[in-house]
């Protein structure tokens, strides 16, 4: 059974960095593609960055191209959303999720974490 356990996030002041964690377990990472996804108060669930099991990265977003990255090691099975630059409008919840592919529908990741909060707030 795919556990996806996400960590890391918190308040930072608008400027600042966050790095946020997915811990993977119950597969082999290295065949799967995993998501990072945010759902703000009142809005639906969108795209962040996914990285696909050869490494390449799909923006789902521009806003936050040049400010987050996505990396993965699979040898301790977790994949890393880098986070600077934040903005007060990156506040979310922020899921991580795998899949076979980089998939560009919400609603094609099957296996999700339970979230992890980031505020961004002076």
């Amino acid at each position: 059974q795919v556990q996806l356990v996400e960590s890391g996030g918190g308040l930072v002041q608008p400027g600042g960095s966050l790095r946020l964690a997915c811990a993977v377990s119950g597969i082999t990472l290295d065949h799967y593609a995993i998501g990072w996804f945010r759902q703000a108060p009142g809005k639906e669930r969108e795209g962040v960055l996914c990285i696909s099991d050869s490494d390449e990265r799909t923006y789902y977003t521009d806003s936050v191209k040049g400010r987050f990255t996505i990396s993965r090691d699979n040898a301790n099975s977790t994949v890393y959303l880098q986070m600077n630059s934040l903005k007060p409008e990156d506040t979310a919840v922020y899921y991580c999720a795998a899949e076979f592919e980089c998939y560009r529908d919400v609603d094609d990741f099957d296996s999700w974490g339970q979230g992890t909060q980031v505020t961004v707030a002076s």
